[in-house]
């Protein structure tokens, strides 16, 4: 099999920009066991954690947006609120298959992400990267 075009590794380095959170419309998905974990992080009800946070999108759970810019319900002083149980669809960014599958995807993600290529980023593995991607 042949390996990929990021075979050498990825510069990456969350600086907390938050831009990742904010300004287009999009979904971030949650799983049962993630709202189990955001609930306990409020400390409030998984039920109450649903009504108030989420919705369904074709059957699918997704986190709120700001109706108005659509920042994440939890980004807050471009900080997010529950970035210590945040789901994995937010721990694994800029990871995600639309990211890396060539490099003009990749180049057209940083054009929005401060962290890709940043001067003081980390080489980011080919082991690392597809963990990410898993």
């Amino acid at each position: 099999m042949s390996q990929p075009w990021y075979k050498d590794g990825l510069r990456f380095k969350c600086t907390g920009c938050g831009d990742c959170c904010t300004g287009a419309p999009g979904y971030v998905w949650v799983s049962d066991e993630e709202v189990t974990a955001i609930a306990e992080h409020l400390k409030i009800s998984e039920a109450e954690f649903i009504k108030e946070y989420t919705h369904l999108i074709q059957g699918k759970r997704s986190l709120k947006e700001d109706a108005g810019n659509y920042d994440c319900i939890f980004l807050k002083e471009r900080r997010c609120d529950i970035y210590s149980v945040r789901p994995k669809q937010c721990r694994t960014f800029p990871w995600w298959l639309e990211n890396v599958k060539n490099r003009k995807a990749w180049e057209e993600t940083a054009s929005r992400c401060e962290g890709i290529n940043h001067p003081d980023a980390p080489l980011i593995t080919l082991g690392e990267i597809q963990k990410g991607l898993d």
